[in-house]
């Protein structure tokens, strides 16, 4: 849970991945269009990715990946992310990340 934690707080917006996973293509496809570039961990290309994946787990995540955070702070995965976008509250919290006018 450590390396999550370090590696979710090193950056604004990070989003821990599988390279073969719909749902994440799905949140980057999102977070390209609002101007934010994640730094992004793709777990099923880390030889910890198994852990990583139980320490999202432990975490709250109810799918392992994708799992966003911003500013450290766990959002959630896709679901909660997309409610969050549809609602109004996902722009305020990437807006100091965005690279897009």
């Amino acid at each position: 849970m450590d390396k999550v934690m370090r590696l979710a707080s090193e950056r604004g917006v990070v989003l821990f991945s599988k390279s073969s996973c719909c749902l994440c293509y799905a949140v980057k496809i999102l977070f390209q269009e609002l101007g934010v570039t994640p730094t992004i961990h793709e777990i099923d290309q880390d030889p910890e990715g198994r852990e990583m994946e139980r320490a999202l787990m432990r975490l709250g995540c109810n799918t392992p990946v994708p799992a966003v955070f911003i500013e450290g702070k766990l959002v959630g995965s896709t679901n909660e992310v997309m409610s969050l976008h549809l609602g109004g509250g996902l722009i305020p919290l990437v807006k100091p990340y965005q690279t897009l006018c």
